[in-house]
């Protein structure tokens, strides 16, 4: 059996929420300033965890905000636990914030 994972932006509630099956499974809230995507807080809901759909989410709302030509602002430690470790993202941090991302060593 199948199962229907998407990533879409809810502007109404300024957060970018996975669905699995119908269900919002998790969110990643955002707000839009001075042309960037500042990412305060994600969340998955606890029965949809160790699916690997944080890790979804975040590189859903990372790609939307490439799309659309926007930096960004990772406030939230697991959207930038998820850039240190996919370096692709790295480029889309704002300069200001790029100490958040940089892994020690």
């Amino acid at each position: 059996m199948s199962t229907d994972v998407r990533v879409v932006d809810n502007p109404a509630a300024s957060r970018y929420e996975i669905i699995v099956d119908g269900v919002v499974a998790g969110f990643a809230q955002y707000r839009l300033r001075d042309g960037a995507m500042v990412l305060p807080h994600t969340e998955v809901r606890g029965e949809f965890e160790g699916r690997g759909l944080g890790g979804a989410l975040v590189g859903g709302a990372l790609d939307a905000a490439r799309a659309a030509g926007l930096r960004v602002v990772p406030l939230c430690s697991f959207v930038a636990w998820y850039i240190q470790r996919h370096p692709e993202y790295r480029d889309l941090v704002d300069d200001d914030y790029r100490d958040l991302v940089d892994t020690p060593g």
